[in-house]
């Protein structure tokens, strides 16, 4: 059942460890089937040495029970199902605990747009979600992840796929994409991006970037009449 899906998802975290974004068991990547009724995702609490397609579990995306694989699927499972049930745009989603992003996290702070970098990939700031409530941890607390991550969306009001990443206050980050390995690129740019603001502001805690230059570059990427690559 979804062998070609198992097999990119697989993939798709290894290739978050081979990059060193993700060590031990911290972080997850699933993609979601054509029809949108199921999910792959890497299994909770495996390394990722030694990882395999046959390895990756199939979740209904509706009742969120496991329909198939001989492990639990990732604690993180009802927090990747909130975000797929909402936004019909996303095919992957990611979730580390890549160090600079966290420290964005834990700080309680957005990852500011300060370059080009940033805005090749990200049109604008990566939010930081507010706090989670007591209750809300301890009710459902990795469904409300993602129901904070969603709030955070619908009261920016933003595309999601045009910002495809966020921060969770003193948790970490979680980006998402078009395609398992397009989010896990996504990642990939938030972490290296996180690094470059850390550095940036401390040697100028004034640092910014003119929105001219934002939509230039997005834009170029990304827009109606985008021209970048071998287009």
């Amino acid at each position: 059942m979804l062998d070609e899906l198992k097999k990119r998802v697989c993939e798709a975290n290894l290739d978050l460890f081979a990059k060193g974004v993700v060590i031990f068991t911290w972080g997850n990547v699933s993609g979601i089937s054509d029809d949108r009724k199921y999910m792959v995702i890497k299994p909770s609490g495996i390394g990722y040495e030694g990882m395999h397609s046959k390895d990756m579990v199939v979740v209904d995306v509706d009742s969120g029970e496991k329909i198939e694989g001989k492990w639990k699927p990732s604690s993180d499972t009802a927090t990747h199902l909130e975000l797929y049930r909402k936004y019909k745009e996303l095919r992957g989603i990611v979730h580390t605990h890549s160090v600079n992003a966290v420290a964005f996290a834990q700080a309680g702070m957005s990852i500011s747009a300060l370059g080009t970098t940033h805005a090749d990939c990200f049109y604008g700031d990566i939010p930081c979600t507010r706090e989670l409530t007591s209750q809300e941890f301890m009710e459902d607390y990795e469904a409300n992840t993602g129901k904070v991550i969603i709030e955070t969306i619908e009261t920016l009001r933003y595309n999601p796929m045009a910002i495809p990443g966020i921060v969770v206050r003193n948790h970490g980050p979680f980006a998402w994409g078009n395609s398992p390995e397009n989010a896990v690129y996504n990642a990939i740019v938030m972490e290296k991006v996180a690094e470059m603001d850390l550095k940036t502001l401390m040697i100028n805690p004034a640092a910014e970037l003119k929105q001219y230059i934002l939509d230039k570059h997005y834009l170029r990427k990304h827009g109606r009449n985008a021209y970048y690559g071998q287009k």
